[in-house]
C-alpha cells in the first residue's frame, strides 16, 4: 500500500501541519496540528486508519496548539509526544521524545533529532526508509524554513543570546551535513512571523537550502547573530501567552466552540461589559457605512487570526458581528486558531436587526485616493504597513506606524489631526481606523484600496528609510 504524507495549510496563520500514514500498518500520525482538528480525523477515516501518535515539534508560540484537542476527538487511540529536550516540562498527559527516539509506521520510520535554537526543546523529524539508514525527507518544525530559519527571540532577551548560539550550531552542525536530497518540511509557510522572510513554497531541499538560505551560507557566528537580529520582524503580541497556554494545555471541547447566538437587547446587555470587545467581521465598506460604536473591524479572511493575536487580550470576552450567520463557524474557527474562546454571544440577524431595532449607528469615513490627492493639505496620511513595504515606496508626507505597534505608539498621533490611514489594499487600514476610533480619535478615515489604488491612480510615490 502507498505512503500518504500530506501537509495540511492552516491560512492566515501559515501554519504546516502533516498527515502521516501507511495503510498497511493500520496507523497513522499527525504532526503539529492546529485546534481545529476534523480535518485529520477526516484523513484517518477516507484512509481507513486510526491516529496513533500525535507529534510535536516544540511549544508553539503563533497558534493554539491542536495536540490536546486532537487527542480527545480520537477517544484513546492516540498519545501525545512531545520533547522533553532543554529541560521542557508540561502540564498535560504527555509521552516524552528525545534525541534519538524512533517510531515506525510500516515502512517509515521517524527519529527525533534536538534542533534547539528556536526554542531550547525543539525537535526535528527525520524521515527514512525503515531498511535504509539515510533519510530522505525531514520534519523541521520551526528551525528550518525555505528562505529562512527560526527566531531565537522569542524566549526575552536574556535567552537570546543562547539561542542564537544554538540555532547557529543547528545550522552547521547539523542541517548543512545532511545530504542535498532531503525534502525539507517545515511548519510555516510565507507569512509567519515565527521567521523572517520565509519563501511560498511549501517545502524544499537542504541543497536547494544550501544555495539560496542566507543564514545556511553565514561561516561565522557573530555575522549570523547579526543576520538573525538585523532580519527579524517584530513580535507578535500574542505570542507570550500562546506559548504559556500551549505548555498549560489548552482546554478541549470536542467540537468548534460553542457560541450563543443573541437578540439585539442581549447583545447590549453584555456590550455594558467594559472588557467586552466587539469584533466586526464584515468588509471594510459594509463597517464604514454603518457599524456599533466600539466595534473593530476585522473582516472575515484568514488573517483575522493574527491581527487579533496582535491587538485583543486572548482572555477578552468577545461579541462577534457577522456578515451572515452562517460565517460563524469560520470565523469562531480563524479566533480559535490564535487562542480565542471566550465568546459571549454572536448577534443574530448581523447588523440588519440591529437597524431595524432603531439602535445608534457609527459611521467610518472612506476616503478614496482621489480625494485624498485632491485635498492632500486637509489629511495626514498613516501608513500602517509593516516596515519593507514602507521601504518601498509611500504616500508623500505619511506617518508611519505598524498596525501591529498602534497601541503602543498612539500617542504620537495627534487627535485633532484629520488622519487618512491606508495600507496595501485596505484591509489592515480599516482595522487601524476601527482601533483609533475605538480610542476616541474623532477624525479618522479609511482609504479603499490603499495603496495599490494610489499606484494604479498613477499618484506621486515617496521613496525613503524607516524612520
Amino acid at each position: 500500500m502507498a505512503l500518504r504524507f500530506e501537509p495540511i495549510l492552516a491560512e492566515g496563520i501559515a501554519q504546516v501541519s502533516y498527515f502521516i500514514c501507511d495503510e498497511s500498518a493500520g496507523c497513522a500520525a499527525v504532526i503539529d496540528p492546529r485546534p481545529d482538528a476534523d480535518i485529520y480525523l477526516q484523513k484517518a477515516q477516507q484512509y481507513g486508519v486510526p491516529i496513533t501518535h500525535i507529534f510535536e515539534t516544540h511549544i508553539h508560540a503563533d497558534f493554539m496548539s491542536g495536540a490536546r484537542e486532537l487527542e480527545t476527538r480520537c477517544k484513546g487511540s492516540a498519545k501525545i509526544f512531545v520533547s522533553v529536550e532543554g529541560d521542557a516540562a508540561y502540564n498535560f498527559a504527555h509521552e516524552p521524545v528525545r534525541e534519538g527516539d524512533e517510531f515506525e509506521f510500516s515502512q517509515v520510520k521517524i527519529r527525533a533529532k534536538h534542533t534547539p535554537g528556536h526554542t531550547p526543546e525543539h525537535l526535528s523529524y527525520l524521515l527514512s526508509d525503515k531498511d535504509e539508514g539515510e533519510p530522505w525527507g525531514i520534519m523541521t518544525g520551526d528551525s528550518l524554513f525555505v528562505d529562512s530559519i527560526g527566531r531565537p527571540d522569542l524566549l526575552g532577551d536574556e535567552k537570546t543570546d543562547e539561542l542564537t548560539q544554538d540555532l547557529y550550531n543547528t545550522m552547521r552542525k547539523f542541517f548543512c551535513k545532511l545530504g542535498d536530497e532531503v525534502i525539507v518540511y517545515p511548519c510555516h509557510a510565507a507569512g509567519s512571523a515565527c521567521g523572517p522572510d520565509i519563501g511560498d513554497r511549501m517545502n524544499t531541499t537542504i541543497g536547494y537550502e544550501k544555495k539560496h538560505n542566507p543564514f545556511m551560507q553565514i561561516d561565522t557566528y557573530e555575522q549570523f547573530k547579526k543576520a538573525i537580529q538585523d532580519s527579524a520582524p517584530p513580535v507578535p503580541t500574542h505570542y507570550p501567552k500562546m506559548k504559556k497556554l500551549n505548555v498549560e494545555g489548552p482546554e478541549t471541547f470536542g467540537h468548534t466552540p460553542h457560541v450563543r447566538s443573541l437578540s439585539v437587547n442581549e447583545f447590549e446587555e453584555e456590550m455594558k461589559n467594559k472588557d467586552t470587545i466587539i469584533i466586526d467581521t464584515r468588509d471594510m465598506l459594509a463597517f464604514g457605512g454603518g457599524h456599533i460604536e466600539g466595534a473593530l473591524n476585522i473582516g472575515q479572511r484568514p488573517i483575522l487570526s493574527v491581527w487579533a493575536g496582535w491587538l485583543i487580550d486572548t482572555n477578552a470576552p468577545i461579541l462577534l458581528v457577522l456578515p451572515e450567520d452562517k460565517d460563524l463557524e469560520r470565523v469562531v474557527t480563524l479566533l480559535w486558531r490564535t487562542g480565542y474562546t471566550n465568546f459571549k454571544g454572536y448577534l443574530a440577524g448581523n447588523m440588519r436587526t440591529w437597524q431595524e431595532s432603531g439602535k445608534p449607528i457609527k459611521k467610518l469615513p472612506q476616503l478614496s485616493v482621489h480625494e485624498l490627492s485632491q485635498n492632500k493639505g486637509q489629511y495626514q496620511p498613516l501608513d500602517v504597513r509593516k516596515n519593507k513595504e514602507w521601504q518601498n515606496g509611500n504616500i508623500p508626507d505619511a506617518t508611519h506606524i505598524f498596525l501591529g505597534e498602534l497601541s503602543n505608539k498612539i500617542s504620537r498621533l495627534d487627535k485633532g489631526q484629520n488622519l487618512a490611514v491606508y495600507c496595501a489594499s485596505g484591509y489592515r487600514a480599516s482595522i487601524a481606523a476601527s482601533f483609533l476610533q475605538i480610542k476616541g480619535f474623532k477624525n479618522v478615515h479609511s482609504i479603499p484600496g490603499s495603496f495599490k489604488a494610489w499606484k494604479a491612480a498613477d499618484l506621486p510615490i515617496e521613496s525613503k528609510t524607516e524612520n
